[in-house]
């Protein structure tokens, strides 16, 4: 292994471990340990709170993922900036179990979202620094691994809550926010310790003074945007309803059923990314496997759509949900080929972020309103044809791939 692919495989094992651990830093904490917050000091409440709470700390973490991904660029560094979100996010979330009031949860809230996504930002963006196109089909591989992540450190924040007094509150649910915060520190301070910041080794960047040639990526970049958002879209509906429509097929199913399933589909769609991004980077056709993730997409809410049977259903969010994790971890390092401006990767970063947190505001008013009246079945249609919408969007960049 030559000098320069030895340095590109250390950073790329190095950022793997810190992006899982930027997903564990919030999956466990949204998920679970903030809602036995809520509930605790909410009460009959909890339902309207927790939902003022995530929406506040969605346009927050909006805001802060694009403002500091740009100061980030502007700074020509992203090491200071993921230390300094790594510290602020790693006291606020300390500082949640301590909050005596709603008021002052939801400022703890805040503040651990721009601390968060002032790591975040950055984060994404020394990727693009560093890896060069030829093996960005491997980190997209590798950043598949990280959803798997954060949902066994917050069956392993259960764990450890079970074992300190139980799940509402007391010192169990304080060693469970320390048991996590201990995961994410040790995830992302190797990078911010070994990995190489500043400059690129490598300059793939279109030169100014090709005009088409950037026109020509900032339209790839456009599509590359409008499909995420779709397929997000699908993604978050599931994510928040999952678990009622499955309950809803089989009333027997267990909690625990539900989140080996959710398990299952992310450790096989890592796998299936791993491969799928190596095999790109050899062939040189990234766009390909996004295609076959957004298809997938829609071929599994089609089989959930049309499935009356516990099986079935489980088969098609399957198919789902192993081609979703796929699609979104190839997607984000794709995205970095296809950035019109290197030089404001962060910027650029945070504007495709927010398909990301559009999802979450508008998929309660597309569930409200096809679901009571038309049953999960029409919901799922929808989101299947929003699914094939981004297929078509992907194949139209094939050739320019």
């Amino acid at each position: 292994m030559s000098g320069a692919r030895h340095r590109e495989t250390r950073f790329l094992s190095l950022y793997a471990l810190a992006w899982a651990g930027s997903t564990i830093a919030y999956v466990p904490f949204l998920t679970l340990l903030l809602p036995m917050q809520v509930e605790a000091l909410a009460g009959g409440q909890a339902v309207r709170w927790l939902a003022l709470t995530t929406f506040l700390g969605a346009v927050v973490a909006s805001v802060a993922n694009v403002a500091f991904g740009w100061i980030s660029d502007l700074a020509g560094r992203r090491r200071p900036f993921v230390l300094a979100g790594l510290t602020l996010s790693s006291v606020m979330l300390q500082a949640a179990p301590h909050a005596s009031t709603l008021a002052g949860l939801i400022a703890v809230i805040a503040l651990w979202q721009a601390g968060l996504n002032l790591m975040i930002g950055p984060l994404a963006a020394w990727a693009g620094d560093q890896v060069p196109d030829r093996r960005k089909g491997m980190l997209g591989g590798l950043l598949a691994f990280a959803p798997a992540s954060g949902a066994l450190a917050g069956a392993l924040g259960t764990w450890g809550g079970g074992l300190g007094g139980g799940l509402g509150g007391g010192h169990g649910s304080e060693r469970m926010f320390a048991l996590v915060g201990a995961i994410v520190i040790a995830c992302v301070l190797p990078i911010v310790v070994l990995g190489k910041d500043g400059g690129a080794d490598h300059d793939e960047a279109v030169s100014a003074g090709s005009e088409v040639a950037r026109k020509v990526i900032r339209g790839m970049a456009t599509r590359m945007w409008v499909a995420r958002l779709l397929v997000q879209i699908s993604e978050a509906s599931l994510f928040a309803f999952f678990y009622l429509w499955l309950r809803s097929v089989d009333p027997g199913l267990g909690g625990g059923a539900i989140a080996r399933i959710l398990l299952a589909a992310m450790v096989i769609g890592a796998v299936v990314a791993l491969f799928a991004g190596r095999r790109s980077d050899r062939t040189g056709r990234p766009v390909t496997p996004l295609m076959f993730g957004a298809l997938g997409a829609a071929v599994g809410l089609a089989i959930m759509a049309l499935s009356s049977s516990r099986d079935g259903a489980i088969a098609g969010y399957i198919v789902f949900g192993v081609s979703t994790s796929a699609f979104l971890a190839l997607h984000s390092a794709h995205t970095l080929r296809v950035l019109p401006d290197s030089r404001r990767r962060g910027r650029d970063l945070g504007l495709f972020n927010l398909t990301n947190t559009i999802p979450s505001l508008t998929v309660p008013a597309l569930t409200l309103a096809l679901v009571p009246s038309l049953g999960f079945a029409a919901l799922f249609l929808a989101l299947a044809v929003l699914a094939g919408l981004a297929v078509g969007l992907l194949a139209g960049m094939r050739e320019a791939a």
